[in-house]
Parts: C-alpha cells; sequence; structure tokens
C-alpha cells in the first residue's frame, strides 16, 4: 500500500499536472530580529511533512524543512518502503516452494541476506538523495539539526544556536518505537527494535519476537519465511485484536500454520546472555484460569529479540511546554480536525498526533493543510474515515472501514449483516503448500450500504484500493452485486458474496 505509490511520488516520477495560483502571503512582524524568517516552517523531514513543505512552496509560501536525521523519516528509512523489499523476499521464498508443483526442476536456491540487505540499504539511500534533490529543485530550504521551541511572543524555534520563525509553523516529527528499561523487565536492552531489524547483517537462526501488532505480525512473517526460527510472545490469545475478529483469528491461524511458535497470553519475564546466545524467560498464564498458577517457561540460544511493543511520539526535545502546544498523557500532540494545535500559528500531523498512524494519511494531511493555509481553502481538511490499510503478513491483510464489531456498537446490532466466505484461492489448487482467503462485508441499514470490507489472503494487498474508492463513494451491497465478475480471480467473491 506504502510503497509503490509513495516511491513514484517522492521519486518525482508523478507530479501535479496543474500549476496552482500563486498566493500572497502576509509577513508578520519578526519575533527576534536575530531570527531567520518563512512563511512556512517544517519540523520534520518525514512523509508528512515533506508533503506539506512541497505544496505549500508550489502555492509560492517561502518554506524551509528542519530534520535532525535522513529525510524521508520512518517509512523511507525504517519503515514500510525497507519493509516491503524484505516482505517481497520473503515472498519469493514461498514461491520457491510451488515451483515443483508448478512443473519446475530447480536445484537448491541459496538465500543471501547480505546481498539483499546491501542492495535494499543502496535503493534507501538513493530515495534520501531524490527526497533532497526535490526539496532543492522546489527550493525549500533544508535546516539539517534539532529543532526546540522558544519562549518568543511569535513562534520561533532555535536549531544548532540560531533562531527561526514563521507565522505558520508544522510539527511533523512521526514517532518512534516503544523500548522497555532493564528496571520494568531485566535485560530487555538486550533485544532491538523495528529499527534494529534494519541494521542487521545477517539472518538470525533463532528470533523472538514480542508483540501482537502490525509490526510483530510482518517481522514475524518475514523472518520465519527467508529460514528463522520464529516465536512470536502475545499477551493475548491473538494477533492485530484491533482489526476485525474474522481477520485476528485468521491471522493468528496463519502465522501457526506457516510454522511460527506462538506464546499466547505471555510475557517476558527476564532475559540474560548466555555462551549460545540470549536465554529468554516467559511467564504464562490462561486468564479463564484465575487459579492456576503463572507457568515459567525459557528459550534458550536465541541469536535475536525483538520488541515489537508500540510507537511514542517523537515530541521530547521539541520544548512543547515554552511553546504552548497540549499533549496527551503518552505525549502526542493535540489537533482539531483542521490539524491546528493549542498555540495558534502551530500544526501537527502524521504520527505525532496519535490518529492512523499511515504514511498516506500523514501526506493528505500535509497536503490539506497547506492548501487551507497558503490557497484560503477554509474548510481543507483529512476525512479520517474508511482509511484503507494493509498488513503485509503472509498472506497479506487488507481492511477498510468498520469492523462488525464497530459497526454494532455504533449502529445497532439489528442493523447491521455481515457476508463471509472463506476459500482455497486458485493459485493453491495444484500445490502442497496451502493458504486461505478469508473475506467479509460489514453491511448496515435497509439499503445495506457497506460500511467495512476485510480479506486476507494472496493478493488482498492489491485488491483494496478499488474497493476503498467504491466504499468511500457510498456503495451498498446492491452495487457489488449488479457488478460483473473478474473470473477466474479472489476478487471475483465480493461481488458474488450471497
Amino acid at each position: 500500500m506504502l510503497f509503490v505509490g509513495i516511491c513514484r511520488l517522492l521519486s518525482g516520477t508523478v507530479s501535479v499536472s496543474r500549476a496552482f495560483p500563486r498566493h500572497t502571503v502576509i509577513r508578520r512582524s519578526m519575533a527576534s530580529d536575530s531570527a531567520t524568517r518563512f512563511d512556512f516552517l517544517v519540523i520534520g523531514g518525514g512523509s508528512g511533512g515533506l508533503a506539506g513543505a512541497r505544496r505549500a512552496a508550489e502555492l509560492g509560501a517561502a518554506t524551509a524543512v528542519i530534520e535532525s536525521h535522513k529525510l524521508g523519516g520512518t517509512c523511507v528509512n525504517v519503515g514500510c518502503v525497507p519493509k516491503k523489499v524484505m516482505w517481497n523476499a520473503a515472498v519469493h521464498a514461498e514461491y520457491l516452494h510451488d515451483h515443483a508443483d508448478y512443473g519446475f526442476e530447480a536445484g537448491h536456491a541459496h538465500f543471501s541476506w547480505e546481498t539483499l540487505k546491501a542492495k535494499r540499504d543502496a535503493y534507501i539511500s538513493r530515495l534520501n538523495h531524490i527526497y533532497r534533490s526535490n526539496l532543492d529543485k522546489a527550493k525549500i530550504e533544508t535546516i539539517q539539526g534539532l529543532a526546540r521551541f522558544t519562549d518568543d511572543p511569535e513562534p520561533t524555534v532555535e536549531v544548532n544556536g540560531r533562531k527561526y520563525t514563521a507565522p505558520h509553523i508544522l510539527i511533523a516529527t512521526g514517532g518512534r518505537p516503544s523500548v522497555l528499561s532493564d528496571n520494568e523487565v531485566p535485560g530487555a536492552s538486550l533485544g532491538i527494535t523495528s529499527d534494529g531489524f534494519f541494521e542487521l547483517e545477517s539472518l538470525p537462526r533463532r528470533s523472538v519476537i514480542v508483540g501482537a501488532g502490525y509490526i510483530a505480525v510482518e517481522m514475524a512473517g518475514i523472518l520465519s519465511t527467508l529460514g528463522s526460527k520464529t516465536s512470536l510472545i502475545m499477551r493475548q490469545n491473538g494477533v492485530l485484536r484491533n482489526f476485525d475478529n474474522l481477520i485476528s483469528t485468521n491471522c493468528t491461524k496463519e502465522l501457526q500454520n506457516s510454522g511460527i511458535d506462538l506464546w499466547k497470553n505471555s510475557q517476558v519475564k527476564s532475559v540474560r546472555k548466555t555462551d549460545t546466545g540470549l536465554e529468554v524467560t516467559i511467564v504464562t498464564k490462561d486468564p479463564e484460569k484465575k487459579n492456576e498458577e503463572e507457568k515459567l517457561s525459557t528459550i534458550q540460544e536465541v541469536d535475536c529479540l525483538f520488541w515489537a511493543i508500540g510507537r511514542v511520539p517523537n515530541t521530547s526535545g521539541l520544548n512543547l511546554s515554552e511553546s504552548g502546544v497540549d499533549t496527551d498523557e503518552r505525549g502526542h500532540i493535540i489537533v482539531d480536525e483542521f490539524q491546528n494545535t493549542s498555540r495558534q500559528g502551530v500544526y501537527a500531523v502524521g504520527d505525532v498526533c496519535g490518529k492512523a498512524l499511515l504514511t498516506p494519511v500523514a501526506i493528505a494531511a500535509g497536503r490539506k493543510l497547506a492548501h487551507r493555509l497558503f490557497e484560503g481553502k477554509k474548510d481543507s481538511k483529512v476525512d479520517y474515515s474508511n482509511i484503507p490499510t494493509v498488513v503485509f503478513s503472509h498472506p497479506p491483510i487488507g481492511t477498510v472501514g468498520l469492523t462488525e464489531e464497530e459497526a454494532v456498537k455504533t449502529r445497532g446490532k439489528e442493523s447491521v449483516k455481515t457476508y463471509k466466505t472463506s476459500f482455497t484461492p486458485m493459485y493453491h489448487a495444484i500445490t502442497t503448500r496451502k493458504t486461505e482467503c478469508i473475506m467479509k462485508l460489514v453491511c448496515v441499514g435497509k439499503e445495506e450500504k457497506v460500511v467495512g470490507l476485510h480479506m486476507q489472503g494472496v493478493g488482498c494487498d492489491e485488491m483494496l484500493q478499488g474497493f476503498a474508492v467504491a466504499i468511500n463513494m457510498g456503495a451498498t451491497k446492491a452495487d457489488f452485486d449488479k457488478t460483473i465478475a473478474i473470473h477466474p480471480t479472489s476478487s471475483e467473491e465480493f461481488v458474488t458474496m450471497r
């Protein structure tokens, strides 16, 4: 979902076809005579910040981007883009298992993590340069360093001892992986996060992943498929618990079927280093058996322990208390529907806000904000409903709209009707290796408006975008039914459900 479109857009191969009218920017008085002034100042060179900056520059705003690390943010450097490269490699490994079933006689294929990493890193480096080139072409100034808000009367930040000010400052600093301290879990620091995953120089022989969200699921699938003996430790009975129950249940089953060792109702108690690797001690307790004692187990000779236990916003160090920007208890910046913070002239988009943590959402929010500020489009804002998303599990998951549980809660059980199907995709008709495809439509009201669509199976990642358009347009079950099926495909099941 994030890989093709984002890379085409930000590599410069897709451009805006129409020229936006130039907007006259009224510059306010300076916060300080020594500060460098801009019309639009963006803190954070990730997807949301860069999208907002480039669109503002197109609209005539004098713009600068402040970034302390590499341009492209999490998505390009340690997120969706390198992750998709690794997932693609894992899919190749799956197809190798199926070659004989399709009549190909092939010898043993050797996989080189080192070769893949070198090519992946070179690709990411090229993207970093392309980002910088695109900023230069747009005449956007790039400022390298950490930004810190000052106590000046106008919104002002300081970077490397120098002040910068603007009537409009956008915070788009994203997030970072959550970590546990050694005080919380003895030896926790011996593990790494998803950021560290992309620094690995070789494939771990034995991996332990802690978590049940999409990052944990994706990492487990990639490592296991590429040949690492993998265990997944989760606090409850299944993965992806915020997804529709059909997805959560099926994904948990697919992980287990693929050979990943699932530790349900379990948590890491301690980690210690031995001569043969890490020793991870796990405590397990069935929540339905309250009188049952906790069970202690260990996993020996672990090459790599991954913490995939959530993400936190990058707000520390910004000195937000001086700026008058309010945050919630987890540090996320509080914004309204137009991305306004509690401080006039200061805005925030993307993961730092803690809502819909997806690259395309940050990009859309950054652009919408630019149009509102510099083109006079007062109602320009992101619609946060019906956001499609894909989990690059094995097989992949696609979902958009309300889960069945959410629909029942908001619309009432009597108003909700679901349609479901499960089948073996035709690809697997002659293969020894099997995965299932499951699909669900969630409909509400007499007209059976489709408010949710959920699926997991071969090709579901590429199926979703078109269905998301239909749902955003208000499609009903009748609209699906009257659409002619494309045969033979898995997607035809959505227009033939009964």
